[in-house]
């Protein structure tokens, strides 16, 4: 049952994707935000990044919501509204929404088309479920639905996506989601490891050039939306293992000089010069724990796959304390 009054809309620009590009593009260290990755097309070049062989996440996230099911039951209880930051996997979501019987569901995403298909086809996979969508970036504040005011609420942020923020973002998100779904609130979270530099880099440059497109998709949504003509052929995937930060950093590299117009705007790179897209965090247990803390969210359980590799928490939004 799906609930929603959005009717599907044209591509436009949406003017914080231009202002992010314009600003980014004239930094000492050219960056964008991994956020504008997801159009329709990056949406879907995500989902097909997560059943490569190369990329462990999902494999190890799915095995460990399958094991846990019958402990979760217990420990969310009956009647929650399930809401979840990111549009629903056609893997993962199903499990969790099978496992719990949630009374409703909200998935939160800021690709509106690909938020759409993946709520409707919830909708027909769970038929007495309300699907309620919403379309926003959830790193600002998103009003949810009003049919879920008053239902209890399990936060889902599957995928280690906290690890794609800088931790001081992650924090500050952490504690929004905490505001949002209100004290009492649970959230089960997905955090990897860190763990051998050679596993992690293929999981982020893998040997059919998924991740590649996926990163390149961004330049072309630049030409698409914001009337640029960046020379997609000047560049090339690159994923570097940062050890002091943790992190593995996805970057687009110019391989000859170039200059090009984004909107109106004469921009240039040379050689060798690299447009940073995403961070991808790893964390310890013991950092997990802590940034989870420094939210406003206290471990309840955790659970970890065989090797270790990618851990599940269930965390709760409990008073805060006083310090003293």
């Amino acid at each position: 049952m799906l609930l929603t009054d959005e009717a599907p809309m044209a591509t436009r620009a949406d003017p914080a994707f231009r202002a992010d590009v314009l600003a980014g593009l004239r930094l000492p260290q050219k960056a964008i935000p991994a956020r504008w990755f997801y159009d329709r097309r990056g949406s879907e070049l995500f989902e097909e990044i997560t059943a490569l062989p190369e990329y462990y996440p999902t494999r190890a996230e799915t095995a460990i919501l399958h094991t846990i099911c019958p402990e979760l039951v217990g420990a969310v209880g009956e009647g929650v509204a399930v809401v979840e930051f990111g549009s629903g996997s056609s893997v993962k979501t199903p499990i969790v929404l099978n496992c719990i019987e949630p009374a409703a569901y909200v998935p939160i995403d800021i690709s509106g088309d690909f938020l759409r298909s993946s709520s409707a086809t919830l909708a027909k996979q769970f038929p007495g479920l309300p699907v309620l969508p919403v379309e926003a970036d959830f790193m600002k504040p998103v009003p949810l639905p009003a049919e879920v005011a008053d239902m209890p609420k399990l936060g889902f942020f599957p995928g280690s996506t906290i690890g794609n923020m800088e931790p001081q973002a992650a924090t500050t998100l952490l504690a929004a989601m905490r505001d949002w779904l209100g004290e009492g609130a649970l959230l089960l979270i997905g955090i990897d490891r860190i763990k051998d530099t050679a596993v992690l880099t293929a999981a982020y440059d893998d040997a059919a050039g998924v991740t590649a497109a996926f990163n390149l998709n961004l330049l072309e949504r630049i030409n698409r939306e914001l009337n640029g003509n960046v020379p997609i052929d000047a560049f090339v995937h690159e994923a570097r293992w940062n050890d002091d930060a943790a992190r593995i950093e996805m970057h687009l590299k110019a391989v000859r000089d170039i200059r090009f117009t984004i909107d109106g705007h004469d921009l240039s790179m040379t050689a060798g010069e690299t447009i940073h897209t995403e961070n991808s965090h790893k964390y310890s247990d013991r950092d997990a724990r802590l940034l989870l803390r420094a939210g406003g969210w206290t471990p309840r359980q955790q659970w970890c796959g065989t090797d270790g590799a990618f851990c599940v928490i269930l965390a709760e939004a409990r008073p805060l304390p006083i310090a003293p």
